[in-house]
């Protein structure tokens, strides 16, 4: 009798992990690049991607959040101030 149940319990258990992996994952403050060359530098008005393009921001929050965790990265002014369009030589993504 006690085979009878200890059986039953794991195929229960086998049943239910199934069920469970079967089931989509969820996920909070997943962060997703907004490009497949990532953000080089960001300035007010965009951002250069690591592959040379230029891109505006899509809204204010990608902005702001690529300035709170990139500083050393973002230049607080338009793009076009600078002779070169804001792009630097530096290549600090190489490095890291």
């Amino acid at each position: 009798m006690a085979r009878v149940f200890w059986a039953a319990l794991v195929a229960a258990a086998l049943a239910g992990g199934s069920l469970v992996a079967g089931m989509p994952a969820k996920a909070d403050n997943v962060t997703i690049g907004v490009s497949p060359g990532g953000i080089a530098f960001g300035f007010s008005d965009g951002y250069w991607d690591r592959d040379h393009h230029w891109h505006a921001w899509r809204d204010r929050e990608e902005a702001a959040r690529f300035r709170e965790e990139h500083r050393d990265y973002y230049y607080d002014r338009r793009h076009d101030r600078d002779p070169d369009g804001g792009w630097r030589a530096e290549r600090w993504w190489e490095h890291h």
